[in-house]
């Protein structure tokens, strides 16, 4: 490890390990009838939570309010690199990303506004006391609360535009390591937390929907990049040898996390009534993301102000399929599923994102009580595909402030919402 890296080079601000339903560290579990259809929503209107979708097919999307929340259960563990060392498990936490929308428009009318709070990114993982890479990462705890507004409006009963200014309203941090320092008699080694509140960003999407008839009909959508920033954040040093201190005058810490754009296009198809089937492809532009740099208020050990640890994503693509039927006038059942691509390149794995391929399938139903009150529920698990890098891996990247291993990923996410149309 590079001296000048030893606090807080391996960091993250606003990322997780388990996001579910989209590569790198988003959390794609906006809208319960979306998720059960495997992600899609592009390519067709369901509910209001078209506005993240595409604010294009808002335009049609019936009138109401609704909110949801999910259970993101995870369960990583990781295995040394080296012979003998087993398998260790996290403690895994539990998270709990929620979305609400809301849309108003006149019922058979050609305009809709609307607005909506999501959660696209946030996590929580704790490694346990004592594991090999506790000196890259021990604990990130983030939270994250986006908002937008929406307007939408059918240029013909077959063309419908629309776009949403999206607010990063509330981020929060708190990232903590380990420090390979140790005070004479301690069995306790210096630790280091980072915590800091995210700047307002804004940022926009937008949207088209052509049906060409009442079975197809045809999407396209794309959903802007925001810089998330941390100015000033604090950093809290316990168990630092007295002899050690003189090197850690560091107070704050500034930092900017890129989250990437995405360009998505879809397809809805209703052969029948009762039956609906959805495809969508996503490009997700992490390729923004090339490092994660910090300033400091002061220096680390060796008096560097700055550190910079190598992240070099790629960009990402993900295909969906989802798929609805009506049994009754109020029982709709729901199933899909994913394949997502990861952006993290091999050898540049990190502990906060131990990212990889991954497979989902998902589930759901709708029961509607009479004609405008209604239940959604949702489940997805999702599969990571084993990740390993070897110690020359990362030496041969420059990638030594992270820890050589094999990862593997599964989570389970069961969600529940109601809704009320207008």
């Amino acid at each position: 490890m590079q001296v000048k890296s030893i606090l807080l080079a391996g960091g993250a601000l606003l990322a997780a390990s388990s996001g579910a339903q989209a590569s790198g560290f988003q959390v794609g579990l906006t809208g319960q009838k979306n998720v059960a259809m495997g992600g899609t929503g592009t390519g067709l209107y369901l509910d209001q939570a078209s506005q993240f979708y595409n604010p294009g097919a808002f335009a049609f999307a019936p009138t109401g309010f609704q909110v949801g929340g999910n259970m993101a259960i995870p369960r990583i563990s990781f295995r040394p690199d080296a012979a003998d060392q087993g398998q260790r498990n996290l403690q895994n936490t539990n998270v709990f990303p929620f979305s609400g929308f809301i849309g108003f428009g006149p019922k058979e009318g050609k305009w809709r506004l609307g607005a909506g709070v999501y959660t696209p990114f946030g996590s929580e993982v704790h490694y346990q006391p004592g594991w090999e890479g506790r000196y890259a990462l021990t604990d990130i705890n983030l939270r994250s609360v986006f908002v937008q507004a929406t307007a939408a409006y059918a240029i013909t009963p077959q063309v419908s535009v629309g776009a949403g200014l999206v607010m990063l309203a509330m981020g929060s941090v708190d990232l903590q390591r380990d420090i390979p320092l140790q005070a004479q008699g301690s069995t306790t080694p210096a630790h280091a937390q980072l915590t800091g509140n995210a700047d307002h960003k804004l940022g926009y999407n937008a949207g088209i929907l052509f049906k060409p008839s009442e079975k197809l009909s045809l999407g396209i959508s794309y959903r802007s990049a925001i810089d998330a920033h941390v100015g000033s954040g604090d950093i809290t040093l316990t168990n630092l040898p007295a002899s050690a201190r003189s090197n850690f005058s560091a107070t704050s810490f500034d930092v900017t996390l890129p989250l990437p754009d995405v360009y998505s296009v879809g397809l809805g198809i209703r052969p029948n009534d009762k039956l609906t089937l959805a495809f969508d492809a996503n490009l997700v532009g992490w390729s923004r993301y090339q490092s994660l740099d910090f300033t400091y208020a002061g220096g680390v050990l060796g008096g560097a102000a700055t550190s910079s640890s190598k992240r070099e994503y790629q960009d990402a693509l993900a295909f969906r399929v989802g798929a609805q039927y009506k049994i009754t006038d109020n029982f709709t059942v729901r199933a899909g599923t994913f394949y997502d691509m990861s952006c993290v390149r091999d050898g540049f794995v990190t502990p906060e994102t131990p990212d990889a391929d991954r497979l989902g399938l998902t589930a759901g139903f709708t029961y509607a009580f009479g004609q405008r009150f209604g239940l959604d529920a949702s489940f997805l698990f999702e599969d990571f595909m084993k990740r390993s890098q070897t110690q020359d891996d990362l030496i041969s990247n420059g990638t030594t402030d992270r820890v050589a291993g094999t990862y593997k990923t599964t989570i389970s996410v069961p969600g529940v919402g109601l809704y009320m149309k207008f």
